[in-house]
């Protein structure tokens, strides 16, 4: 698991709701909800955080 400085996490906001993420796992997590009332889980790939969510990145 990538650990994500806490400089770069200081730094970075959620594309949606505009809040702090949080590390949790092998994902950032929004701390505010979303549009559909949870918070907005992002992947992290080999260290590289993919600001996009699920159903926005093809394969």
């Amino acid at each position: 698991m990538a650990k994500i400085s806490e400089n770069l996490l200081a730094v970075l906001r959620c594309p949606v709701t505009g809040s702090r993420l949080v590390q949790d796992g092998e994902a950032l997590v929004s701390m505010d909800a979303g549009p559909d009332g949870g918070p907005l889980r992002y992947a992290v790939d080999e260290g590289i955080v993919l600001l996009l969510r699920p159903e926005q990145i093809t394969g």
